[in-house]
């Protein structure tokens, strides 16, 4: 399978991270710091605003990751990683655009994506589809911004 030519589809081109996907090493991790830069945009919006377009980009990833996944023909593929991008912007909900916190909400959305508590890991082997490719990023992304926000609770 060619995912270079895929990426000819600007669809697939999403679901790839807009290439970040494609790395032969770590792709979810590369998806994630793809999304770091697209983040510090997002992070200028007002609060409703931003969970509206988290909304918006989780539905559209929905779409787009089922309808990649199915051209491909694999569940999940490792070069889909649309879903890391709503995952790590669910992570910095609220969060100060400095580095540090930048850091540790890259660090834990990674931690909560790889390792996969319960109920992170049941999700990602019985739900399917785009629904599925998204949402066990979307818990991690939740997981990581609860502790996120304790820490900035807690220290800032």
């Amino acid at each position: 399978m060619n995912l270079q030519a895929l990426c000819r589809n600007p669809i697939h081109l999403a679901s790839f991270g807009f290439g970040s996907g494609l790395s032969s090493k770590a792709p979810g991790t590369f998806g994630t710091l793809m999304a770091v830069p697209l983040w510090l945009g997002l992070s200028q919006l007002e609060l409703p605003f931003y969970v509206a377009v988290l909304a918006v980009t989780f539905l559209f990833g929905v779409f787009c990751c089922g309808y990649t996944a199915k051209a491909m023909g694999v569940h999940d593929h490792g070069s889909i990683v649309w879903d890391e991008f709503v995952g790590f912007w669910i992570t910095m909900i609220a969060v100060p655009a400095e580095p540090l916190w930048v850091i540790a909400g890259f660090a834990l959305f990674r931690l909560f994506d790889i390792a996969k508590p319960w109920p992170i890991k049941w999700l990602d082997k019985k739900v399917h589809g785009g629904f599925g490719i998204m949402i066990d990023d979307v818990l991690a992304g939740v997981f990581a911004a609860v502790i996120l926000q304790l820490a900035l609770f807690y220290i800032a």
